[in-house]
């Protein structure tokens, strides 16, 4: 009895705590990546970058 009531109460019983935990962190990441891509995509990021990979080029 007390093999069952541990191994329903060890560390297997708290499996859904994963997925939640990398669905937050993805949810986390996709929210960064969309910051990002609108910050690099700017007009004056964008021209920023294109000066410097320019002056890089010469």
């Amino acid at each position: 009895m007390h093999r069952l009531i541990a191994r329903l109460t060890g560390p297997q019983a708290d499996q859904g705590m994963n997925t939640a935990e990398y669905a937050v962190g993805t949810l986390a990441a996709v929210a960064f990546a969309g910051v990002l891509l609108k910050v690099l995509t700017s007009p004056g990021v964008a021209q920023s970058l294109t000066r410097v990979i320019t002056e890089a080029l010469k």
